[in-house]
Parts: C-alpha cells; structure tokens; sequence
C-alpha cells in the first residue's frame, strides 16, 4: 500500500501544476494572437466602442438589418436557447408572433420564404450572425426606410459576407453589427 500512496500524491501534485497553471497560461498565450487580443473583438465607431463582432445585438428599427432572436434577450451573462422543443405550444406561438411580426415590417415577403433563422433564437441566444438570404431579404424595407436603392443595399450585404472557415467549415455569414455599422456610414 505505502508503495502506490508516494506515486498518487507525486501525480496529482503534477497533475494539479500542469491543468492548473500551465494550461491556462498556455491557452491565454494563444488568445493573445486572436483578434481583439483574447479579449474579444470590439466594433468601433469614431473611436467608441458600439458593441462585440461575436456577441448578437438587438437591432428593431426598420431602418436597420435585424439579426436572429434571443432566447434571453441578448443578455451575454446569461446566455441560453429556450430549452423548448418544437412541439411546444409555448414555443410556437412565440415562433408565430415572430413570423407574424416579421411581415407587417416587411410586406410583399410571404410565410414561406422567411428563413428560419430569422424567427428562431440560436442555442446561445447571441448569434451575431445571418445567412446572406436571411440578410437580403429584409432589403427591400431598408431600401424603403433609408432611401437607398436596394441594389446598393445588396452589394453591401454581399461585400459583409464571409466565407466559409479556410473556405470549407461552416456556411457564409454576415455580421449583423458589422453590416448595420457599414449601412450607417452609407451616405
């Protein structure tokens, strides 16, 4: 027994120094090199801070791209889906004020066509991200509201869209944040 005591404590003390201290430094070391420094991106605006390109904005004016729902109303310190399955009563009534919400501010848009990820919160309740359809189909209002041909406003869209990850992992995206602070600085 005294032979395999000495051995445990002498693994978990080195055990306890490498996932307790190396690790991390290590992992903080490497986020030094993402962008924003390992301390998220910021999106910045004549030198003021208008929000974080990774975390879903709550945009509801006409004027603006609106990004996906939030579960818990883009609130980063809780983040979380519904947790209600699509069966849910609860779940699709609030599925269907969305829809029904989405076209009274967009009309000539029919049920059918509203991509679902425009009237279903995403799992973390903070995508910052649109598909370039979810995106293109709110330019018709937009172009209405700003006065600004929605040819324009589809060359925008496609000039925010990023690729997919080393052009194979993921689908296209837009940043909603970034694409609404691009619309602003349209003159």
């Amino acid at each position: 027994m005294k032979n395999h005591i000495g051995p445990a404590i002498r693994l978990t003390l080195v055990l306890l120094v490498i996932l307790s201290v190396l690790y991390p430094l290590v992992i903080a070391g490497v986020g030094r090199f993402a962008p924003g420094g390992g301390k998220g991106e910021t999106v910045t605006v004549n030198g003021k801070v208008v929000g974080y390109a990774l975390v879903g904005q709550k945009f509801t004016e006409d004027r603006y791209f609106n990004g996906r729902p939030s579960a818990v109303d883009y609130n980063a310190a809780g983040s979380a889906g519904s947790n209600k399955g699509p069966s849910n009563p609860d779940y699709l009534k609030a599925v269907q004020v969305r829809i029904d919400t989405f076209l009274v501010h967009n009309p000539g848009i029919r049920k059918e066509d509203i991509p679902a990820e425009l009237v279903t919160a995403s799992g973390s309740g903070l995508d910052p991200d649109l598909s370039p359809a979810a995106a293109k189909i709110q330019v018709a209002r937009i172009a209405k509201t700003r006065g600004i041909s929605a040819d324009r406003l589809n060359q925008l869209v496609d000039e925010q869209i990023k690729g997919p990850l080393i052009g194979l992992f993921g689908p296209s995206a837009v940043n909603v944040l970034k694409l609404n602070v691009a619309l602003d600085a349209l003159k």
